[in-house]
């Protein structure tokens, strides 16, 4: 297990407020990960994932939470983590491709569906002529955002298989839709100022959505955007590791799970 060393510099210091506190010594700590979580509902269970290990495995977990896609992945390869679990397949092919990190995969959390909601309309046939959608910015969950309208019959893409896909990869666009492209973690608060958006479940909770916000439509349970627990490259078969995801595929964790995410599913199964 890596030491964790003091942060050196500003912009490390500045993820997503994560407290990322230094452990002195040269030994490593082989019965304690730490390990990076979105904050809200992820992390609360998470947090059962902890009490499980400690219980069944004598296993310590840290969890640091964070309120943004790119600093896990960060702090992950900076050493400040051992682990982290809120991304799928797709962004982690695609935040390797382009960050140069050497992660691997340790084990499958769950299938988070998006969902679109609006504060204005009940489904999406309402959707009037020129027409404002706000979709996920970043490259994967975009093109996820945009498969779902096209299989919803909004859009036609060149290529419904496209997973990177853009508002640029449209093929037919009846209604002239314009797109908003935002942080996906912005996607609850344009609800305001669009018909709908499309929302990644981390952020599609009560106390993020505005008041009013309908749910028309979620991604299908059979979606391969499985979220994933993610480590170093070597470091899936440590022990610790091991226990860690042992510990998170357990009943306990999935009935946390979906008391505060509607329609989640076990990835692992």
């Amino acid at each position: 297990m890596k030491i964790v060393k003091p942060l050196r510099t500003l912009a490390l210091a500045a993820i997503a407020g994560a407290v990322l506190t230094a452990c002195g010594g040269d030994e490593k700590d082989q019965n304690t990960v730490r390990i990076g979580t979105m904050a809200g509902p992820e992390t609360e269970v998470m947090e059962v994932a902890k009490k499980v290990a400690k219980e069944q495995y004598d296993l310590n977990v840290e969890i640091v939470e964070f309120n943004d896609y790119v600093s896990p992945n960060a702090a992950l390869d900076e050493g400040s983590l051992d682990a982290n679990a809120y991304q799928h397949k797709p962004y982690l092919d695609e935040m390797m491709k382009s960050r140069d990190y050497s992660f691997e995969v340790a084990g499958k959390t769950f299938v988070y569906p998006m969902s679109v909601f609006s504060l204005t309309y009940d489904n999406l046939q309402a959707l009037p002529e020129n027409g404002k959608i706000a979709i996920p910015n970043d490259p994967s969950n975009e093109g996820r955002a945009l498969i779902m309208l096209n299989d919803a019959g909004v859009i036609t893409l060149k290529d419904r298989n496209n997973l990177a896909a853009t508002p640029n990869d449209i093929a037919e666009n009846p209604k002239n839709i314009s797109f908003a492209e935002l942080d996906a973690a912005q996607l609850p608060r344009s609800l305001q100022d669009v018909d709908f958006a499309v929302v990644n479940n981390t952020f599609a909770t009560p106390d993020q959505l505005p008041e009013g916000a309908k749910r028309v439509l979620t991604e299908s349970s059979e979606s391969p955007y499985v979220n994933l627990i993610v480590v170093r490259e070597g470091d899936s078969q440590r022990p610790e590791i091991q226990n860690l995801v042992k510990a998170y595929q357990t009943p306990e964790v999935i009935k946390a799970a979906q008391e505060r995410f509607t329609d989640v599913v076990p990835g692992w199964k």
